[in-house]
């Protein structure tokens, strides 16, 4: 048993330490931004009317002039290399979830034999990558590999190790895009200017609206040891078998708990290096499961964030090898315990300082406020099965639905005092205007306790899309995954909902300022009174997406699908979202993607769901057949000669009684390894099968209806067999061993 590698990993893993981390001598704020390329290093290096026009592109959203960008590029250029870099890359995000770069010296030939430093414009603002090894849903054939990765500059430039990171935008040679941040810029444009449009409502002041996004990054920590003896957690990033161990979660102790020394380690070396690079996290404790934690930003602007957390994922990974972890990002690595989410803190602010999903102070504050409100909930409402389909994948449907995730239907919590607003709008013949309560002190009890002061909502964790107070909280989207897929979605629909609020509002304003008892009042009580008819239309109608229940309850399943909400639960037919006809008017009303763009996201979609499906079948398929059979009739092998051994020492009543356990075992371990090996060979059948489907679309829904099943299957087996085998025969990591850092 001694000699059983699993216990030799096990016990390495045990005997690790916390490092050390060296904390600098300057406070956050001091080193914050070390290593981005920020305003204040712009206003250092650039000349002062070349600092003035790239603040007018970042500020005001002006068109990058192409002729400032080799002043732009010397500037960068003798920054990084007082920083001691030697390499630039433009940093792009394709359609693999995660970033890509290519790495360029910043050498040239002098003309003399010998080489200089040189970095032009040129350089920066544009670079051509072979857009035909990336994901591209055929919009590029293998020998059209030509494509385009442009600057972005509202995303400062940033340095990792000895290469200057350029963030980019990364399109196809006829100019579809082909990553995450081209449609994700287009869609916070769209709604922005519609949100300002009808901003101007209630306030003539404002010319710019802001996307807010707050994210929070859920993951777990393994020892590296324990991760590389599991080949499922190396090549999938979950575990596809394992018995759950006798204590997980269920005592509800690590949540906010004592963080390990070890596990403090990591945050405060990763919180330093992220703060390093401009990333202003401020968050962390431990989340619900064993080995499960959490890390929060302050709130950004939201390409900007978006930016961020690919850039902090990636970091990391990086990071957690240096203290002896692995970090797994996916949804669900660990079956029956709380799986991992990025919740999506979204918001609106005016260029005036107004929070617009914020309550006001006086009733015209109010109106606009529950403008906002209702439009959010029109823009989900119409398209709750894109947004589904936006944050749906095959690692993340294993999450969704259980263990503190929401489930797979999309609706929108609010809390009470906001309903009963709506409520009492909708059913008012009156259009009058109203007040709202702001936080209310609650007075505990005890001497020593201060007031508390109490949101005006409560909080619901079973809902997909809830409001908290001053933003909406999208809690659906997966840890592993690029949040701009879901804000993609979103921001393009509140930019429908507003342009056909304001278009309505208008129309009716018109109307009413044609009417003698408005004409004789002043502009703003037709204005009011046109928007107060226009919203009480929309909280009819996004009525069916508000619910403040039980999200878990099979009762909400039945009364979602008779409001009409989309409860699909299969992944590649929730795909199909995005090729409805109105998410197709939608996306291309608003100028985020066309058609065809959209038509090969799915493509790439789809393809992703069979790949990730395939590997884990594949992995199961040899894990089972190449470990576990092996060990399980080792072990039967054992038991077979125990029961030989006591017909020699005992009489054969006594041996026949004294054996039957182990003959019990013999038997229950012949029936179960005959099954899987049954089990495997139809699952190999299947795949087979799939395989020949030469449709994609059609080929990902064989795969979740015929290959999925078959691993439910295998995996029952084979974790009733784990608690049969005699544990130091085992040979991969148990749930009790991973789950657990000491």
């Amino acid at each position: 048993m001694a000699n059983n590698l699993r216990f030799q990993v096990v016990e390495e893993a045990f005997k690790k330490r916390a490092i050390d981390v060296q904390t600098p001598s300057e406070r956050p704020s001091e080193y914050f931004g070390k290593y981005v390329f920020n305003r204040q290093k712009m206003y250092k290096y650039l000349p002062k009317d070349i600092y003035d026009k790239m603040i007018d592109v970042m500020d005001n959203g002006a068109r990058l002039d192409r002729s400032i960008a080799d002043a732009v590029a010397a500037g960068m250029k003798q920054w990084a290399m007082e920083m001691g870099v030697t390499h630039y890359t433009h940093w792009f995000q394709p359609l693999t979830e995660g970033t890509a770069e290519k790495h360029d010296a910043f050498v040239e030939h002098d003309g003399k034999g010998g080489m200089i430093e040189k970095f032009s414009g040129k350089l920066l603002v544009q670079q051509e990558p072979d857009a035909s090894s990336f994901p591209n849903g055929g919009i590029r054939n293998t020998f059209e590999a030509r494509g385009y990765s442009a600057w972005d500059p509202t995303s400062p430039v940033f340095i990792i190790d000895d290469t200057l990171c350029i963030p980019t935008i990364f399109i196809a040679y006829t100019g579809e895009a082909l990553d995450y941040k081209a449609p994700l810029l287009r869609a916070l444009h769209a709604v922005g200017n519609a949100a300002k449009e009808v901003c101007q409502y209630f306030y003539d002041d404002v010319q710019k609206v802001q996307v807010n996004l707050g994210w929070e990054q859920e993951y777990f920590l393994v020892d590296e040891g324990l991760y590389s003896a599991r080949p499922d957690l190396l090549m999938t990033g979950r575990t596809l078998m394992g018995h759950e161990s006798a204590k997980n979660q269920q005592m509800d102790d690590h949540y906010f708990g004592t963080i390990p020394d070890r596990v403090q380690a990591f945050m405060k070396d990763l919180e330093i290096q992220a703060l390093e690079l401009a990333i202003p996290v401020k968050t962390r404790h431990n989340e619900v499961a064993p080995n499960q934690f959490e890390l929060a930003p302050i709130y950004e602007e939201c390409n900007l964030a978006v930016d961020h957390n690919m850039l902090l994922m990636s970091l990391m990974k990086k990071v957690a090898r240096n203290h002896g972890f692995r970090v797994l990002l996916h949804e669900k690595p660990f079956d029956g315990i709380n799986g991992s989410g990025k919740h999506n803190n979204w918001s609106l602010s005016a260029d005036n300082g107004v929070l617009l999903h914020a309550p006001g102070k006086t009733p015209e504050e109010n109106l606009r406020f529950v403008t906002f409100i209702v439009e959010t909930l029109m823009a989900v409402y119409r398209h709750n099965g894109l947004l589904k389909a936006s944050i749906m994948s095959a690692t993340n449907a294993h999450r969704l639905g259980g263990n503190e995730a929401p489930p797979a239907i999309i609706s929108s919590f609010l809390g009470t005092q906001l309903t009963e607003l709506l409520d009492h709008i909708e059913q008012s013949d009156k259009n009058e205007l109203f007040n709202l309560k702001g936080k209310q002190g609650m007075e505990i009890d005890i001497p020593q306790i201060p007031e508390l002061i109490v949101d005006n909502t409560d909080r619901n964790r079973t809902s997909p899309f809830a409001f908290t107070g001053n933003r909406f909280e999208f809690r659906a989207p997966g840890s592993s995954v690029n949040c701009a897929s879901a804000l993609i979605a979103l921001n393009a629909a509140m930019a429908e909902a507003l342009n056909s609020f304001k278009e309505r509002v208008d129309k009716k304003i018109e109307e009413y300022s044609q009417n003698t008892i408005f004409a004789s009042g002043s502009g703003h009580t037709a204005k009011y009174h046109a928007i107060l008819d226009v919203l009480r239309d929309d909280i009819k109608t996004c009525k069916p997406i508000r619910f403040d229940g039980n999200g878990y309850s099979d009762e909400w399943v039945k009364e979602a699908e008779k409001r009409g909400l989309d409860v699909e639960k299969s992944c590649p037919v929730i795909f199909e979202h995005y090729l409805d006809d109105n998410s197709v008017k939608m996306f291309e009303s608003t100028k985020v993607m066309n058609r065809k763009e959209l038509e090969a996201r799915n493509e790439v979609k789809w393809e992703m769901y069979v790949k990730t499906v395939q590997i884990e079948a594949r992995v199961l398929g040899d894990l089972a057949m190449n470990h576990i059979i092996p060990v399980s009739t080792h072990y039967q092998s054992q038991l077979i000669k125990n029961v030989q051994g006591m017909k020699d020492v005992f009489s054969a009543d006594k041996a026949t009684r004294l054996s039957a356990r182990n003959m019990k075992l013999i038997e229950e371990i012949a029936e179960r390894t005959e099954k899987i090996e049954r089990l495997v060979e139809e699952l190999t059948d299947a795949r087979r099968i799939a395989n020949r489907i030469i449709d994609i679309h059609h080929r990902a829904i064989a795969y979740h209806d015929t290959v999925c099943p078959h691993m439910e299957s295998i995996r029952k087996e084979i974790d009733a067999l784990e608690m049969i085998v005699e544990d130091g025969l085992w040979t991969l990591p148990k749930y009790r061993e991973l789950l657990f850092i000491r």
